[in-house]
């Protein structure tokens, strides 16, 4: 310890104020790194990251998020996850909806050796910490009362069939719960009901009963609701063309399509081939 205080203030003296740190000494005590699990990943495989807010429910509660949908909140979301994007480059598209959003990787990475702890906790702490930072730019007046938490899990899946049910089968979930949510509120808001006494006129009630009454009683045609509260949120990689020049850069695009539709896979056909982002001219 001597010797390392010894350098420390020798380079303090030559106007250096860097802290000097030694390299990890070899130690009895170094066996206890034999403990630590290996959890690299499958090779080949498509790479899922899904981050879901943890309480939030509760969290929505105390910050008065408005119902059904709070597009603040939401546009919020999105900015925490093209963070996300940006930072790692490996991630081909991410899909976000309500508190949770999922990073689809190439199956080819080999960032941190596919480690699954260190890129699950990487993604999460990033977008939690992006999803503090830019609060309060994007939920004015809206103050942060308590820091917000998000959990994470790393999936793999096998082929491109699987990940296309993946994004599929999050997006379904989507739009269930936005026709649900759209619905019940505006039967307590509008229709005066109690919380109790709406979801007992909801029970047993199909898709085609929701969109009737929303019709019928409050006369809104869930057709013309926006699209980003009833597809979710898709981020993609694109080269923006800049009108008739030869100019183009990289950006994060938020787009609000159907991945059920093969017209989706056709025209982003770059990501299951993981070729170079397609290009996207601004329209003039």
């Amino acid at each position: 310890m001597r010797n390392i205080a010894l350098s420390y203030s020798q380079k303090l003296l030559k106007g250096i104020s860097v802290l000097y740190i030694p390299a990890m000494a070899n130690s009895k005590y170094e066996y206890v790194r034999k403990y630590e699990t290996d959890d690299r990943l499958l090779p080949n495989c498509w790479l899922i990251v899904r981050i879901d807010g943890k309480g939030f429910h509760k969290f929505a509660e105390k910050h008065k998020f408005k119902k059904p949908n709070d597009n603040r909140a939401l546009e919020l979301m999105n900015k925490a996850a093209s963070s996300v994007m940006e930072e790692f480059k490996e991630i081909i598209l991410a899909y976000g909806q309500s508190d949770e959003y999922s990073f689809l990787f190439r199956k080819d990475m080999e960032l941190y050796n596919r480690r699954a702890s260190k890129i699950m906790t990487c993604v999460c702490s990033l977008f939690s910490s992006s999803y503090v930072f830019h609060w309060p730019r994007l939920m004015v007046p809206t103050k942060l009362r308590y820091p917000p938490a998000f959990d994470a899990r790393v999936i793999l899946y096998p082929n491109n069939q699987t990940i296309k049910d993946y994004l599929i089968w999050r997006q379904v979930d989507c739009h269930i719960n936005n026709l649900y949510n759209t619905t019940f509120w505006n039967l307590v808001d509008k229709g005066g009901l109690t919380n109790d006494e709406a979801e007992k006129r909801l029970r047993g009630t199909v898709s085609s009963d929701k969109n009737e009454i929303l019709y019928s009683a409050f006369g809104i045609n869930y057709n013309n609701e926006p699209l980003m509260f009833k597809k979710g949120t898709i981020l993609l990689r694109k080269r923006l063309l800049h009108g008739d020049s030869a100019n183009s850069k990289i950006v994060i695009m938020p787009v609000h399509e159907d991945f059920i539709k093969d017209a989706f896979w056709a025209e982003h056909s770059e990501i299951l081939s993981m070729s170079k982002p397609g290009t996207y001219k601004w329209p003039s």
